[in-house]
């Protein structure tokens, strides 16, 4: 038996796309022991692992900041005794750890994250506009090295924990023939939010549709509020946001029929639970590889620029100033991607699809 430890510490989109790679990696190595090092927060996405996977919280804020917490942090790993280190983060927090094990003559590897080909892909002219490897791939080479190969065989956290799932129809209702859509419609930066204004219009025309139940998600305060005036002008709409914690969340997910999100952690959740998303791509883009999970490129949204994508995480400031790639996509071309998909999922059809690659 060998004890195998792999860090990615953040964000959570990136921690949820490991869980595929992690999950297949346990199933084939039922003999070895694996512990992901990460952020105390993400803990919930790994209880339904198999049992061979274990958690190890990391206290970056506070007990291990800094230097000296890292240092801390190492000591406590050490004890452990691990056979191999699996970086799937190389930051400097991440380098630092492989570093210290790497000394002390543990067999180790890190991330190629990709950076010039991802270059090619945003830079502002002559850009190279191809499907880069995914971070499930990356993710996979990284154990590969090491000596670990095996497929990538996964479908949902609850394929084997149906009991496990949240009893939605316990809050929400018991599900009938109503569709149950959930709406994701925030993400960290502007580059990738349909503008609010218009998803608004989308979360209207569905809010009076007798067919569908409207499920709004996010987090934090801010989301929380505009999230409440939606609410209180739409009373159909149901709000999720801070009302379940994640294990929860991820249940609910499960049960719904569509998700529309943005480029953003509720995409990959929702992917990690097996359902279909709609996802809106503006000054990033799925060519990256950072698409959900099983995850369909013809239930993207996004639009054909010269200067999209502009940047991997949607954090640099348009410098157009217009961000004509979130404004050039209408709420009717959104309305009718999500409605052919709920209501006629066997059809295939590209007349009011937005897509142009």
């Amino acid at each position: 038996m060998s004890k195998i430890l792999i860090i990615r510490f953040s964000a959570l989109g990136d921690v949820a796309m490991t869980i595929p790679v992690i999950y297949s990696l346990a199933s084939n190595y039922p003999m070895h022991e694996i512990y992901v090092l990460s952020r105390k927060q993400f803990e919930p996405l790994f209880e339904m692992l198999p049992e061979n996977v274990h958690f190890i919280g990391a206290d970056l804020s506070e007990k291990h900041h800094g230097v000296s917490g890292l240092n801390k942090l190492y000591s406590e790993l050490k004890v452990e005794k691990f056979d191999y280190i699996a970086d799937f983060h190389s930051v400097l927090r991440s380098n630092y750890l492989l570093l210290r094990f790497k000394l002390d003559g543990i067999k180790s590897a890190r991330i190629d994250k990709g950076r010039p080909e991802k270059k090619q892909l945003t830079r502002k002219k002559h850009k190279l506009v191809i499907p880069l490897q995914t971070s499930f791939s990356r993710y996979q080479e990284v154990l590969e090295r090491l000596g670990f190969h095996f497929d990538l065989q996964f479908a949902s956290l609850f394929e084997k924990n149906q009991q496990d799932r949240f009893q939605a129809d316990t809050v929400y209702g018991k599900k009938t023939d109503v569709k149950w859509l959930g709406i994701a419609p925030f993400a960290k930066h502007k580059g990738k939010v349909y503008p609010l204004e218009l998803q608004e219009k989308v979360i209207s025309h569905f809010a009076s549709d007798e067919r569908v139940k409207v499920f709004i998600f996010g987090g934090g305060v801010a989301e929380k509020n505009i999230v409440d005036t939606w609410v209180d002008k739409y009373p159909s709409l149901y709000s999720v946001v801070g009302k379940l914690n994640t294990s929860q969340e991820l249940a609910f997910m499960s049960q719904l029929d569509l998700m529309f999100s943005m480029d953003s952690a509720n995409m990959h959740l929702a992917s990690l639970v097996n359902t279909t998303v709609v996802s809106f791509w503006g000054a990033t883009h799925p060519y990256a590889g950072f698409l959900g999970w099983n995850q369909s490129l013809e239930n993207t949204i996004q639009t054909d620029l010269f200067c999209r994508p502009c940047s991997i995480y949607g954090q640099i400031p348009c410098y157009r100033k217009n961000y004509e790639c979130l404004y050039q996509i209408t709420p009717e071309q959104i309305i009718a991607r999500i409605s052919n998909l709920l209501f006629n999922p066997s059809e295939t059809s590209t007349a009011t699809s937005p897509i142009v690659i």
